[in-house]
């Protein structure tokens, strides 16, 4: 009997495998970083040949750790990095240029004619989406439109896009997949949410070959197998979704209204809506959350740009702390922030001001501010982030929330949990098991393959570590909020170049 499901993470920053047995216990991972491309300001590139070899190591070496061979593992689970775009030949399977990441913002201004021509109401419609450069539809056109030769061979049909979920499936196959599920494919701004489709009209409108999309599949169900030369035998690949409807599978957030938080590179908030989207009137995209069992499932979501990108930014480019975790012991030697704010704006707002052009602002400094001052503030704007999305959250669900769970890499920072709980003013819960994207996707995998009975077995899988409750006065959460909102405006100001 096989006795683990393997889940492929491929995040923004790192891939990881993790092998989960039936308890839903991490059994054995293994993890890997990959270059960040920066070739000019606000764009963000990766290496998609580096992704597959990485993930591909992390996987073998997830195995060799604990000697396990292809007998023992059920079926493979994959979540990634959402809205980043691959194109690359159907026959030789080489990229035509670098992947354009999530974070990019390259094609903000074409986003804005978009808005400009009227098209905002329609593709929101159909997709659940705003217009923004976040999305994969503009990469895509950009690619198409910017490295020579390329619409030639895409109209042909020499050329497939793909997000990095198809593009794993794709390697991992030798080339016999060419599939997403649905949650990623939401997230293209190409996909039609309510007809499950891709939408003829904006495939048109952005001049996209439909020829070159992946097929859509549900978030649960055997997509293919694992060519066998790869781990000595076939392995069902029998889960995808995009990270953040993988943490909210992983957090057993299965009814309307339960709600999670995820501080990865960036931070995202998802609610379940059940099989009824809610468009939001608060700056909120709609998305698929997953589809299983025959049935989609759908989720209003909230995307923060910069949050754990943020500490990497203190310790690459700042050179304020030696790795993320010391961010807490260094947040702790200073009562406060001494004043001080920082917008972590690197590539722009994102939900729910949507602001293309803010930048990144400190803001309050004075003689009196010390690294360590700088240092909690960045922690702190995880948690004001947090806070403007949850209350757009709040208005367009009409649920209150009178809790969040929480996930992902910061979310073991204690100081950063306990200031999340202070600024929403509701208890945090963090899981036992906060590597929740990878669990949801191997939840998935497992139930596809009968690893696990469904989804009522996933919800007593689930436990609490720990839980944060606020610990201080409504007057002082409204004094620090009015603060971070003063902030807001002048990373938003900074953007003006029209005069004084």
């Amino acid at each position: 009997m096989p006795k683990y499901v393997m889940a492929f993470d491929a995040g923004t920053t790192s891939n990881r495998c993790i092998l989960f047995d039936r308890q839903g216990a991490i059994c054995s991972s293994a993890q890997k970083e990959f270059r960040q491309f920066f070739p000019h300001p606000g764009w963000v590139e990766h290496d998609a040949e580096e992704i597959w070899s990485t993930q591909l190591e992390v996987a073998r070496q997830a195995m060799a750790n604990i000697g396990a061979t292809v007998a023992d593992i059920c079926a493979i689970g994959i979540t990634n990095q959402r809205e980043t775009t691959i194109v690359w030949d159907r026959e030789s399977g080489e990229p035509v240029c670098r992947a354009i990441v999530w974070q990019c913002r390259r094609t903000a201004d074409y986003a804005d004619r978009l808005k400009e021509e009227g098209y905002t109401d329609m593709i929101r419609e159909k997709t659940g989406l705003v217009i923004d450069a976040y999305f994969s539809a503009t990469k895509v056109r950009w690619i198409l439109e910017n490295v020579p030769g390329v619409r030639e061979r895409a109209e042909r049909g020499e050329l497939l896009f793909g997000t990095v979920d198809t593009w794993l499936m794709w390697k991992l196959s030798g080339g016999k997949i060419h599939a997403t599920d649905y949650s990623n494919a939401s997230r293209t701004m190409l996909y039609n949410i309510r007809e499950l489709r891709w939408d003829r009209e904006i495939l048109d409108l952005l001049d996209i070959p439909e020829k070159i999309l992946p097929e859509v599949m549900p978030s649960s169900g055997i997509f293919g197998y694992a060519d066998p030369g790869i781990f000595g035998g076939p392995i069902p690949i029998a889960g995808a979704a995009g990270d953040q409807q993988a943490a909210l599978f992983g957090q057993a957030c299965f009814h309307p209204g339960d709600a999670k938080n995820t501080y990865g590179t960036g931070c995202f908030m998802l609610m379940n809506t059940g099989e009824e989207p809610i468009f939001s009137d608060n700056g909120l995209v709609t998305t698929i959350a997953w589809g299983i069992d025959g049935k989609v499932y759908y989720a209003l979501e909230g995307s923060i740009f910069v949050a754990g990108a943020a500490l990497q930014w203190l310790r690459d480019q700042m050179k304020l702390i030696d790795s993320t975790p010391d961010s807490e012991y260094m947040a702790g030697k200073v009562k406060d922030t001494h004043g001080c704010y920082v917008v972590p704006a690197f590539t722009g707002l994102g939900a729910p001001h949507w602001n293309q052009y803010a930048r990144g602002t400190i803001v309050g400094i004075t003689r009196g501010c010390s690294k360590y001052h700088i240092i909690r503030a960045t922690l702190d704007s995880l948690a004001y982030q947090t806070n403007d999305v949850l209350r757009a959250m709040n208005a367009d669900s009409g649920r209150p929330l009178t809790s969040l769970k929480v996930d992902g890499g910061a979310s073991a920072n204690n100081y950063l949990m306990q200031v999340q709980a202070d600024i929403i003013g509701a208890p945090v819960h963090r899981p036992a098991c906060v590597e929740t994207t990878a669990l949801g996707a191997a939840y998935l995998a497992g139930i596809a393959t009968g690893f696990w009975a469904g989804r009522e077995e996933i919800e007593n899988n689930s436990g609490i570590d720990r839980t944060f409750v606020p610990g201080i006065s409504g007057e002082k959460r409204e004094e620090m909020v009015r603060g971070w909102r003063r902030a807001v405006r002048c990373a938003v100001a900074w953007a003006d170049d029209s005069g004084d």
